[in-house]
């Protein structure tokens, strides 16, 4: 099932047919193997080497960092390919999707020009502390401290559900550089690049369902952060946070991570003639294009320089449940034997979409949270 095109250029056009036969061409050299969730569980950094060898990291950056500049648009078709045939892409995942486009607002020259070249020959990974073990859904009263030094920063706390952190170099950190207060809960946060390597770093593993490790607790114990690992200005971390959340919120990762499965039903049912089912799940295509039209009018937004906290809090919140549905219209309209190592693809992917999906309306702000950051918009007008 091809993705519906949907105001893109002929060169746009292109340049997804180019991305497209270099995908097919990896897969077919058995370089990697389709998996549902692969942006975010599918760490492969032999692969991350072979798509920045093409020039595919860090798409919309200036080229004196490594980048080619080329448009939001242009990287939204990079990350559906990806994504429709389940490549493994998360080792440079966030480094690309958030970290990137963070240092380039916010960070110094000696950051941009330290670690962006780094990002895009896939040398360098990022992992995000946001999330607290004590914390819940109010990120806001996170109590990771670091305490002013001589040079720098001593820094001491914990953080959860850290994607890959096992596998990354680097961490953006939200930290408390003041004392909590109620009737300021959001001041007093600040943003640090933190070494996972360095001394008082320790990274302990939470597996999935499946056995899989992906997500992590780090633990830091008088860690030192030198002044020039902070990004931006201190106490501006919660406005800095909030702008790098809407890269995070509003990709089609949060519109395709089972999009494998969706479509190996679609041939499945094809080619059984199957019109019955086939009409039933030709109500998940429609959903899929309307979710897809309003990620892209996200991304063209994000280029235009727009405020899209709402509308990205929109992309992750409805898509996300949409991800949750495929699987469960699946188990609707076929018999299948879902286990991990299943020889047969809609068993293999059908187990990962099951045992993935209950973190996918949890990951990146809860479905609660998200739906009270809409509703503040609809009451203030």
């Amino acid at each position: 099932m091809k993705l519906p095109s949907s105001q893109f250029t002929k060169d746009q056009e292109k340049f997804r047919l180019e991305v497209r036969s270099f995908l097919q061409k990896e897969l077919a050299n058995r370089t990697f193997e389709t998996a549902c969730d692969s942006w975010l569980s599918g760490c492969n950094p032999q692969f991350s080497k072979k798509i920045a060898e093409q020039g595919w990291i860090g798409l919309t950056w200036p080229q004196k960092y490594g980048g080619q500049e080329r448009s939001a648009i242009d990287r939204y078709i990079l990350t559906e390919e990806f994504l429709a045939i389940g490549a493994p892409v998360a080792a440079h995942w966030i480094a690309d999707r958030q970290t990137g486009p963070l240092l380039l607002r916010y960070g110094t020259e000696e950051q941009r020009s330290y670690f962006l070249p780094r990002i895009t020959n896939a040398e360098c990974f990022f992992a995000i502390g946001l999330s607290e073990p004590n914390s819940g859904s109010d990120l806001a009263s996170v109590s990771t401290n670091a305490k002013k030094v001589e040079g720098g920063w001593l820094v001491n706390g914990a953080k959860t559900w850290t994607s890959n952190a096992h596998d990354a170099h680097f961490m953006i950190t939200l930290v408390r550089t003041t004392p909590y207060s109620k009737e300021s809960k959001h001041s007093g946060l600040s943003q640090m690049i933190i070494d996972l390597h360095d001394k008082g770093v320790s990274v302990k593993p939470i597996k999935y369902l499946t056995g899989e490790h992906h997500f992590n607790e780090v633990f830091f114990e008088d860690v030192f952060v030198p002044d020039n690992r902070i990004v931006g200005t201190i106490g501006e971390g919660w406005k800095q946070g909030l702008a790098e959340l809407a890269y995070e919120r509003s990709g089609p990762e949060r519109i395709l991570s089972t999009f494998p499965l969706l479509e190996e039903i679609y041939s499945i049912l094809k080619q059984q003639q199957n019109k019955e089912a086939m009409n039933k799940l030709t109500e998940l295509v429609a959903k899929l294009w309307s979710l897809r039209n309003l990620s892209l009018g996200v991304a063209k937004m994000l280029e235009q320089g727009g405020e899209v906290a709402v509308p990205a809090a929109l992309v992750k919140a409805m898509g996300t449940q949409f991800e949750q549905s495929i699987p469960e219209m699946v188990r609707l309209l076929t018999e299948t034997y879902p286990t991990m190592d299943a020889q047969k693809m809609l068993d293999r992917y059908m187990a990962q979409s099951i045992l993935h999906s209950p973190g996918f309306t949890i990951r990146g702000g809860t479905t609660e949270i998200l739906y009270g950051i809409i509703a503040k918009d609809v009451i203030n007008g």
